[in-house]
C-alpha cells in the first residue's frame, strides 16, 4: 500500500472518530429532555395547560428518537473507520510477513538443496551401478531425488512470495 491510500484511510478514519466525539460531547452537553425536576418535595408541580401538555410530551419523543438515531449513525461510523483504520495498519503488515515467511521458506528449502548438490558431487563416480557400489549408488539417487523435490519447492516459494509481493 502506498503512502498516499494509507494516509487517507488513516485520515479517514481520524475524521470519523473526531465527528463521534463532538457528537458524543454535544448530547451529553444538552439539556435533559424531562426538564428540571425540583427535588423539594414541599413545592408543588405547576400543572401544564391542556393543550401544551401533548405537544412538550410528542416534542421530548421526537428529541429521543433524533439522538437515539444520532448515536446509531455515530457508533457504526465509528465501527467503519475502526475497521478501516484496522485494514490500512494490519494489511500491508500481513502481508509483507507473508512474503517474508515465503521467502525464508524458499531458502530453508535452498539449503536441503545445497547439501543434497554437495552429496551428488561427492557420489557422482557413482553414476553407474555395479556390484561393490550398489549402496552408494542409492544414496547418489536419493541425492538427486531429494536436491529436485526441495528445488521445487525452493523455487515455488519464491515465485509465490513475488505473486504476493507484487499483487494489490
Amino acid at each position: 500500500m502506498d503512502s498516499v491510500r494509507f494516509g487517507r484511510a488513516l485520515g479517514m478514519g481520524a475524521r470519523h472518530a473526531a465527528k463521534a466525539l463532538v457528537m458524543a460531547a454535544d448530547a451529553a452537553s444538552s439539556p435533559d429532555p424531562a426538564g428540571n425536576r425540583t427535588t423539594n418535595p414541599s413545592s408543588a408541580p405547576a400543572q401544564p395547560r391542556s393543550s401544551e401538555a401533548p405537544r412538550s410530551g410528542t416534542r421530548i419523543v421526537e428529541k429521543a428518537a433524533q439522538t437515539t438515531a444520532q448515536v446509531r449513525q455515530t457508533t457504526a461510523g465509528v465501527a467503519r473507520g475502526g475497521k478501516r483504520f484496522g485494514e490500512a495498519v494490519w494489511g500491508p503488515f500481513a502481508k509483507a510477513s507473508g512474503q517474508l515467511w515465503l521467502e525464508l521458506t524458499g531458502v530453508f528449502f535452498g539449503l536441503f538443496v545445497m547439501t543434497a548438490l554437495m552429496n551428488v558431487w561427492k557420489l557422482r563416480a557413482n553414476l553407474h551401478d555395479t556390484g561393490l557400489n550398489h549402496t552408494e549408488h542409492l544414496h547418489l539417487e536419493w541425492s538427486i531425488v531429494m536436491a529436485t523435490v526441495f528445488g521445487y519447492f525452493c523455487v515455488s516459494s519464491f515465485v509465490r512470495a513475488n505473486r504476493k509481493g507484487r499483487s494489490k
